[in-house]
């Protein structure tokens, strides 16, 4: 190596030693993502309602709630696992129901089907991201799928003037309250049967505090 070389060599080095680049801490790294809650923490609870509601067997996870009512409900089990297979490949990671009746028989029904039982249930999905809740709240959840924009019946209502968000709607009409909308990675589903529109409201509100 001449000497001409050489310089240049220490002089890199020099460089290389003095720049704030090289003694710069390594970048730190990014935080991860909150944890979002678990879908049965999710649900209504007692204290939600008004009494007095008895929780029906199954609530919890989905799969068991289908389980439960198998055998006193064949057809609607059946129906709930296509529906359940279906939210899955719109990537649905869990989900989970909870019911709660004043009477027995209501607990095997499909929802919005009960004639003069008080009722109240709620479903919580979760999904991998974001957009796919919201693409699964666009395609109806359980069967119920939102209004046209535009075209809204009596006693339903579409978007932010339910209070739910932009991707959420309500339907109000005697003997039946409801309200399906999503929010962050959940699509949440409230079904009230039989009960006043001041249950519904603060059942709903409850749920939707919960979906973080």
């Amino acid at each position: 190596m001449n000497r001409v070389t050489a310089a240049m060599a220490i002089t890199l080095a020099l460089a290389a030693c003095t720049s704030p680049l090289a003694n710069a801490p390594p970048p730190s790294p990014l935080p991860s993502p909150s944890p979002h809650s678990p879908v049965t923490s999710t649900l209504l609870e007692p204290a939600d309602l008004p009494g007095p509601l008895s929780q029906c067997p199954g609530s919890g996870p989905i799969v068991g709630y289908i389980a439960a009512t198998r055998s006193a409900n064949p057809e609607l089990a059946q129906r709930l696992t296509g529906q359940w297979n279906d939210l899955k490949k719109l990537g649905a990671t869990e989900a989970a129901i909870n019911l709660f009746a004043a009477d027995p028989s209501a607990c095997t029904a499909e929802l919005a089907a009960v004639k003069n039982v008080q009722s109240a249930a709620s479903l919580v999905v979760a999904f991998a991201e974001q957009g796919q809740a919201d693409r699964a709240w666009q395609a109806g959840i359980l069967g119920f799928t939102p209004p046209v924009p535009g075209e809204l019946p009596p006693g339903v209502a579409r978007g932010t003037g339910t209070g739910l968000g932009p991707s959420s709607w309500t339907y109000d009409r005697t003997p039946v309250r409801l309200a399906s909308w999503q929010k962050n990675v959940f699509v949440a589903l409230v079904v009230f049967t039989n009960l006043d529109a001041t249950a519904f409201k603060a059942g709903t509100a409850a749920v939707d505090a919960r979906l973080n």
